[in-house]
């Protein structure tokens, strides 16, 4: 099931992605589920499937904005030099990691797909990073590796946009440059782990109008995502609808030498041949007033 959320009239909603459009959810859950992370708290996809089953859609996404598939995430954590080679890009001769490195980033710094992506305008150094993204769909503390997989309600797509002079503004944190607003998106849906199945293997593509710049696969992560949802459960209890951006490839823009910048027009697209295609284009802030 493809669950994704969405502005309809300026009310936020969420449905079933089929076909071209969307089955509202909204209105066939009888209330009982207002949006799409209490649905997943109340462990309901049954239900949902049963609403949807045998349904034309009602919208087309021509007619919607899309949101983030959880528009209210308690927490969105974001996992740093996860794939094999990534260590090397950063030409320090350090050792492979031996636990992941860990950032957040608030619900107010990403948009749906198909969603205007800011480029700040206090930096030229405006970068993509495609990722995918698990969703936690049972609560857990201390949940060991092999039970890991249980707790997974199913996978998205994450353009984890940085700006990277912002990133070096502390000594020890990356969190200036992880959250501007509007700086990164998710989407377009959550496809739920009885349709892709999270242990993979998953690839990742990133595309900058059209041309190939990431491209791997979860076969290559140096900490699967059983590994990820144990390791954070150690010191926090992980919530339903809680979203996990479990790392980039090699080829962001600032590893290009001269670096490549995001630009006003650029479009991104992330892609997961499982999951579908994130796509979003860049747009300059509104300056001041």
């Amino acid at each position: 099931m493809r669950l994704l959320s969405y502005l309809q009239n300026g009310e936020e909603r969420y449905g079933s992605a089929t076909g071209d459009g969307v089955i509202d959810l909204t209105s066939r859950m009888g209330g009982e589920y207002p949006n799409l992370k209490a649905l997943i708290a109340a462990d309901a996809l049954s239900i949902a499937q049963q609403a949807v089953a045998g349904q034309v859609p009602d919208y087309r996404f021509d007619q919607l904005a899309l949101l983030p598939p959880v528009t209210n995430p308690e927490k969105l954590w974001c996992i740093g030099v996860n794939y094999n080679d990534r260590n090397e890009e950063y030409k320090d001769n350090s050792d492979l990691p031996k636990y992941p490195s860990l950032f957040v980033r608030a619900p107010s710094s990403v948009v749906g797909s198909a969603q205007p992506l800011e480029k700040p305008r206090v930096s030229d150094e405006f970068d993509y990073e495609g990722e995918l993204v698990i969703v936690i769909g049972k609560a857990g503390r201390h949940i060991p590796r092999e039970q890991a997989w249980s707790h997974i309600f199913g996978m998205t797509l994450c353009n984890e946009g940085s700006v990277r002079d912002w990133l070096r503004h502390g000594k020890f944190n990356v969190t200036q440059g992880k959250n501007f607003d509007r700086s990164g998106s998710i989407g377009p849906w959550i496809v739920t782990a009885d349709e892709c199945d999270p242990r993979g293997p998953h690839d990742i593509v990133t595309r900058v109008n059209g041309e190939v710049r990431q491209h791997d696969s979860t076969e290559r992560l140096m900490f699967p995502f059983d590994f990820i949802v144990s390791y954070l459960a150690t010191f926090a209890t992980l919530k339903p609808g809680d979203m996990i951006a479990t790392g980039t490839p090699t080829g962001a823009g600032a590893r290009f030498n001269p670096p490549r910048w995001l630009k006003p027009g650029d479009v991104v697209e992330v892609e997961s041949t499982r999951i579908g295609v994130l796509r979003n284009t860049v747009v300059a802030e509104e300056p001041l007033a």
